[in-house]
């Protein structure tokens, strides 16, 4: 499956933990399409999404908690 194939238009966002509440580093995800995890900038939410398979995105975000991921 390419990842143009997937749509995302009705897909819930949520923002990450990641961001910070000072509205910068506002990354949102989508939850509950099946092998995928879309990603966007949230000040840009008719922009592009990044559409990361599930797979992948595990080890993104244990190496983000463990620090291995410069700034």
């Amino acid at each position: 499956m390419a990842h143009t194939d997937i749509d995302v238009s009705a897909a819930r966002w949520r923002k990450s933990t990641y961001s910070n509440g000072t509205g910068g580093d506002c990354v949102e995800v989508a939850d509950g399409l099946p092998g995928v995890v879309p990603v966007r900038d949230s000040k840009d939410p008719d922009g592009p999404a990044l559409v990361v398979r599930a797979p992948a995105w595990v080890p993104f975000v244990a190496a983000l908690k463990a620090g291995r991921l410069g700034a």
